[in-house]
């Protein structure tokens, strides 16, 4: 791929990490209001200016560059001289790593080029679905919490998107998740849902005390995004990587064996760890039992 079209493509993803961050910022601001607040109602998520979380001072558009501002100011605010939160920077640069990633996956995949109507239909579907991955990424892991905005939301796009693959249309092409061949339909979407009805029977039995139903919901998206087995890599990924920070924060000190851990992340770091890799883990498992 054109390095300057990589660039672009890495800088852009930066530019929507520090949206996602905004996005981030102004739901918690918007939860934390009461219901029946009219403050609560007039928080927009595309609307208003940004501006420091600590002095509420407007940030000027020199101050919102993506990394840049962040290291040229030493994570301090200009106006107040308090600190940033790393985590600022962290999803800017995480965000534009990831696009860069999907495009590369996407152009690896697919027989177009990646100026082509197809390549950029199918690249946006990704694009999409990886903020709302990010966002929940991101908010459960600061709340222990998935807001149904972002999950019902990611789910109807993938929906639509499955549905579109499903009849065929000239162009949707199969994004090679692979796995889902859809023919016949319904076999391969009860597969995807398997997951979903686990996670829906841990949570219903433990009365949600093993996980929240947030992450019933995020199954359901995984196994949809996915399909069958690709869920399965990523659900394998994310046990095993829970499992190994479980015990080391537990080591540490950091966390009892009591203590609440997310899973959400772990769930949303499988989903991309399957879409990457999972067919290539799943043909080598796949090879090794034979």
């Amino acid at each position: 791929m054109n390095l300057c079209i990589s660039i672009a493509f890495f800088i852009f993803g930066c530019c929507i990490g520090s949206f996602l961050n905004c996005v981030v910022y102004r739901m918690e601001l918007q939860e934390n209001l009461p219901k029946k607040s009219a403050k609560k109602k007039a928080v927009s998520f595309l609307r208003g200016k940004s501006f420091c979380p600590k002095c509420k001072h407007t940030l000027a558009w020199y101050d919102l560059a993506p990394i840049f501002s962040f290291l040229s100011l030493k994570g301090k605010c200009r106006y107040c001289k308090k600190k940033i939160s790393w985590q600022y920077l962290i999803v800017e640069a995480a965000t534009g790593l990831l696009f860069l990633a999907v495009m590369n996956y996407g152009l690896g995949i697919m027989n177009y080029e990646w100026w082509s109507p197809v390549f950029t239909f199918n690249l946006s579907f990704l694009v999409l679905n990886s903020c709302f991955f990010i966002l929940i990424f991101i908010y459960d892991l600061r709340h222990y919490i998935i807001p149904d905005k972002f999950i019902f939301s990611a789910i109807g796009i993938v929906v639509l998107f499955r549905i579109f693959e499903f009849l065929n249309l000239k162009f949707v092409w199969n994004l090679g998740f692979g796995i889902w061949d859809f023919q016949p339909f319904w076999p391969n979407l009860f597969l995807a849902l398997i997951p979903t009805i686990f996670f829906f029977l841990l949570w219903f039995l433990s009365k949600g005390s093993w996980l929240g139903f947030g992450d019933v919901k995020l199954a359901l998206l995984m196994g949809l995004f996915l399909g069958w087995p690709n869920i399965l890599a990523a659900l394998f990924f994310a046990f095993i990587l829970g499992s190994i920070i479980g015990l080391v924060l537990i080591v540490l000190g950091k966390k009892k064996m009591k203590s609440q851990v997310p899973f959400g992340p772990f769930l949303i770091a499988g989903t991309f760890f399957a879409l990457f890799w999972g067919e290539k883990v799943i043909n080598w498992y796949l090879n090794f039992i034979t």
